[in-house]
């Protein structure tokens, strides 16, 4: 009886563990809604479901215990399927997927409109908003934890307000040390 009871104990805690590895994922208008009362700048998952990259970015980089708690402390974090059927309203418009078919879910569909609006041509994108729900890049392409840490650190501290060129972006990005 006692083995049974420590393996139960050794196994909550595990799985207690294995839930705080998780990103707070909320929706886009739940996050604009959360900004107003408690201002943070959001990253949003750009993804599809047949994405390959995007479920590497997902398992990988997205489960990464340092990614985890960096986002968690310092963004609204938000999935958005780029093909997918929701309606959003951002910047007072309704955004949806008026091409969507129900029978492609699981492949290449229609792009949602809000998809061409933040202008990603590409999955997965990570797109980042200020604490004003401004957009201030897309991100496109598999980020690695220590890739994907340049932007969320840069962003965080507004340090791409003081970059103007690609040549002081690669200057950033020589002295960026990673901690993840």
């Amino acid at each position: 009886m006692k083995k049974i009871v420590l393996v139960t104990l050794v196994l909550s805690v595990f799985s207690f563990k294995a839930l705080a590895q998780e990103i707070n994922w909320v929706s886009f208008e739940k996050a604009l809604e959360l900004q107003k009362k408690t201002p943070k700048k959001i990253m949003m998952d750009v993804y599809t479901g047949w994405c390959g990259p995007c479920k590497m970015l997902d398992k990988n980089t997205f489960h990464d215990s340092d990614v985890v708690e960096y986002v968690n402390a310092n963004y609204y974090a938000v999935k958005f399927d780029a093909e997918g059927n929701d309606q959003v309203t951002y910047k007072g418009k309704t955004f949806s997927n008026p091409k969507y078919d129900p029978k492609l879910a699981s492949r290449r569909n229609s792009v949602h409109e809000l998809t061409r609006y933040l202008q990603v041509s590409a999955y997965p994108t990570v797109v980042f908003f200020d604490e004003n729900a401004e957009l201030i890049a897309p991100i496109r392409g598999y980020q690695a934890p220590e890739q994907i840490e340049l932007y969320l650190k840069m962003f965080y501290k507004d340090d791409h307000k003081n970059i103007q060129t690609q040549e002081q972006f690669a200057e950033y990005s020589k002295k960026f040390k990673s901690e993840f």
